[in-house]
């Protein structure tokens, strides 16, 4: 457990009632506010928009979650515990209804997205590209 014990009270720089309250699940569409300490030392905060693609460990100290978005083309995944001081905030902002708790699948999902559209856009032959350079 992070944080002071004074007394019986543990200090702890995470509002838990607050993270434990969280009513996000796999599917869901998240803003996820991260602390990113920068060259200067100073912290600024981040956005990680994407969806959940899964909880783990309940609601205990070591909870997870794990949240995936497409960036420039390519699929980024980001693990994040859930009472991480280093989380400024969570915002909700697509409710999903997944028929899975965990939507591992997803990821062969947009794979196989890719490789549709990619037979889709014709190639062109290298002698043609090469007279096309000459022209110019």
């Amino acid at each position: 457990m992070t944080g002071n014990k004074v007394g019986n009270i543990k200090m702890s720089p995470v509002d838990m009632e607050a993270r434990k309250k969280l009513a996000f699940k796999a599917g869901d569409t998240i803003s996820v506010w991260s602390k990113i300490q920068d060259e200067k030392g100073k912290f600024r905060t981040q956005a990680f928009e994407g969806m959940v693609l899964a909880r783990k460990h309940g609601k205990e100290i070591g909870a997870t979650f794990t949240v995936r978005k497409i960036a420039s083309g390519v699929g980024v995944e980001r693990i994040f515990p859930l009472y991480s001081p280093m989380i400024d905030k969570i915002q909700v902002i697509k409710i999903a209804r997944a028929r899975r708790a965990k939507l591992y699948y997803v990821r062969t999902k947009a794979v196989k997205d890719v490789r549709k559209k990619m037979r889709s856009v014709t190639a062109v032959p290298i002698e043609e590209e090469k007279t096309a350079e000459k022209a110019e």
